[in-house]
C-alpha cells in the first residue's frame, strides 16, 4: 500500500510513537511517501532514520493510496490542502489538542496502521467550500474544510456586508464579522461565536455572524449546494478574508461569492468511531461536571 506522510514540526513529546509508527509501516512492506519539510525535521530533531521510498516536496509528484496527517487539525486542514483534490482519503493521527479531525491517537499506531491494511475503517466525505472574489486578487487556494470568514482588517470600525444567496437578497450584517461554515467547520470558529453544532456530514453551510449590532441577527442553517454572494463595505479602505486560516485583504467595496466545491474531504474514521462520543470526549458536551 502507498502511503503518503504529512506532519508538523512540534513533536517533540511524541518522538517514541513517530519511531514506532515507521517501524510499524516497515513491518508491512508498506512503500511510504514523506513530506520533505517533515522529513527534515525528523532527520535533524531525532534519531528517527525513516525508511522511505519518496520525499514529496511539490503537491502533485506523488501517488498515494492514504495519507497520514501527524499533528492537530490544523495539520490536517494543510494536508487535505495538498491531497484533497485527488481524492486522497486522509487519517489524522492527533499529537495536538482536541483534534476533532486528527482523531486517531498517536500512543496507538500499532492498531491504527493495521486497521489501514486490515481494511477495518471508514471514509466519511466532508463538504468543501470554493471562495473567488470580483476584485482581481488572485486567490492560490481557495478552498476550505472549516470556515470562509470575512472579518475587520486592522481597525476597530464596523463593516458592512451585503449578502444575498442563490441570486436574492438575504440581509446586510453589520458587525465584526460573518463566517461561513461547512458541517466540519461548526465545531471550529463558529462554535466559537454561537453558531449551531452539525453532524460532520449532513449537507448544510452556515452563516454565523460575529458580535452582530442586532440582537435579530442569529445564525443561519442553508442548504450545501446555496451560493452565497458578500459585498462588504467599511469606512475602512480594507477588510479581510479568512480561508480555513489563511488571510487575505480585499479593498472595501469588493465581493466573494462562497459555494460547495466539485470535490469532498475524504476522512478515515475507525469503524467505531461515532461523533456523539467525540462531542462528550472534545468539548464535555452534555456531561455534568457535578457528578
Amino acid at each position: 500500500m502507498r502511503i503518503a506522510i504529512y506532519g508538523n514540526e512540534y513533536q517533540d513529546r511524541y518522538f517514541s510513537h513517530l519511531g514506532r509508527l515507521f517501524q510499524v509501516l516497515a513491518s508491512y512492506n508498506a512503500w511510504v511517501a514523506i513530506d520533505k519539510t517533515f522529513y527534515e525535521y525528523l532527520t535533524t530533531r531525532t534519531d528517527i532514520k525513516p525508511e522511505v521510498n519518496e520525499i514529496i516536496d511539490s503537491a502533485d509528484n506523488f501517488d498515494a493510496a492514504i495519507a497520514l496527517s501527524i499533528g492537530g487539525d490544523g495539520t490536517f486542514l494543510r494536508t487535505a490542502e495538498k491531497v484533497a483534490h485527488r481524492g486522497i482519503p486522509i487519517l489524522g493521527i492527533n499529537t495536538g489538542h482536541l483534534g476533532y479531525l486528527a482523531d486517531a491517537s498517536v500512543e496507538c499506531v500499532d492498531t491504527v496502521i493495521k486497521s489501514i491494511f486490515d481494511g477495518t475503517y471508514k471514509i466519511e466525505e466532508r463538504t468543501v467550500l470554493k471562495a473567488t472574489t470580483d476584485c482581481g486578487i488572485d486567490i492560490d487556494n481557495p478552498f476550505a474544510l472549516n470556515e470562509i470568514a470575512v472579518n475587520r482588517h486592522d481597525t476597530a470600525l464596523m463593516i458592512s456586508m451585503h449578502t444575498w444567496v442563490n441570486g436574492r437578497d438575504l440581509t446586510t450584517y453589520k458587525g465584526d464579522g460573518l463566517i461561513i461554515s461547512t458541517p466540519t467547520g461548526s465545531t471550529a470558529y463558529n462554535l466559537s461565536v454561537g453558531g449551531p453544532i452539525l453532524e460532520p456530514t449532513t449537507n448544510n453551510i452556515v452563516l454565523s455572524p460575529i458580535s452582530a449590532h442586532s440582537l435579530t441577527m442569529r445564525p443561519l442553517v442553508l442548504r450545501d449546494d446555496s451560493v452565497i454572494k458578500v459585498t462588504t463595505t467599511s469606512r475602512a479602505s480594507h477588510y479581510q478574508v479568512s480561508i480555513d486560516g489563511r488571510p487575505f485583504t480585499f479593498p472595501a467595496g469588493s465581493s466573494i461569492k462562497v459555494e460547495k466545491a466539485d470535490f469532498a474531504v475524504k476522512v478515515i474514521q475507525h469503524t467505531g468511531h461515532n461523533f456523539a462520543d467525540t462531542l462528550r470526549n472534545k468539548l464535555m458536551w452534555g456531561i455534568d461536571r457535578r457528578e
